[in-house]
């Protein structure tokens, strides 16, 4: 059965128009409880009019900082979506889980990997775990993120990836692709099979990429993953993760539509 730990909000950023990404201050007593491997996620167990509601969110946290932090993006009908976007406040106690999932990077600080990941809008949430974490904990290795939205604006943690990359720029490839509202610094459409042979044919070719995490609507997983296995990738090198709950399923599907 699962636990639940009562977690203070300790501080919400409006990341874009309709997303927000929540901090969960974490006591000294319940450090180790909430010890994360960068992927994991959380699930919040919540009473909203009268109803139990029970969502899973990833961990966008970089490993080793004190809060949890999580992004949630409002969708229509998504109660606890619009709720954490537009009632939630500092201060707030929710009920949070310890941290579970498999969908994981095991940092090393003697790592000397390539990583490259695909993610879809709120799909980004685990992998910036990732990416900030190897940054940080891996000095000899490289990453390389693929990320697609409807727009620029609509980009969660742009602003963040565009100062990691100023920041990283030898060791963190950043490619952006917009379906909606062009960019003549992204690609445009979706990730699409014809982008992941671009990406691992001719912007990296040559590069063995160690592990592929892949994370977004499963229409756009599949596509990615039989590329990517296509091109001689090894199976076993390839990570992705569905969102099966509900209400995060709807959160990331309605990203690219």
């Amino acid at each position: 059965m699962t636990h639940f730990y009562d977690l203070t909000v300790k501080d919400i950023v409006r990341e874009t128009e309709d997303t927000v990404s929540i901090a969960f201050a974490v006591p000294d007593e319940l450090t180790n409880v909430f010890e994360f491997i960068p992927g994991q996620y959380i699930t919040i167990d919540i009473q909203l009019d009268g109803e139990e509601l029970r969502r899973d969110y990833s961990i966008c946290s970089q490993q080793g900082e004190t809060d949890i932090r999580i992004a949630v993006k409002a969708v229509p009908g998504g109660r606890f979506s619009v709720y954490a976007n537009e009632k939630l406040r500092k201060g707030d106690v929710l009920k949070v889980s310890a941290p579970e999932g498999k969908f994981i990077l095991k940092p090393d600080p003697e790592n000397k990997k390539n990583y490259l990941a695909f993610a879809a809008g709120s799909g980004i949430t685990p992998v910036f775990s990732m990416i900030t974490t190897v940054l940080e904990k891996e000095p000899e290795s490289r990453f390389v993120l693929v990320y697609g939205n409807k727009s620029k604006e609509q980009t969660i943690f742009g602003k963040q990836l565009d100062q990691l990359k100023q920041q990283y720029n030898n060791r963190f490839g950043l490619h952006y692709t917009f379906s909606r509202k062009f960019s003549d610094d992204a690609f445009k459409g979706r990730i699409d099979a014809d982008l992941v042979r671009k990406i691992v044919k001719e912007e990296y070719a040559g590069v063995d990429f160690d592990q592929i995490f892949v994370c977004g609507p499963e229409a756009m997983i599949n596509d990615v993953e039989k590329t990517l296995i296509a091109e001689g990738v090894p199976e076993e090198k390839i990570l992705f993760e569905l969102f099966t709950p509900p209400e995060k399923s709807e959160e990331i599907s309605d990203d690219l539509s």
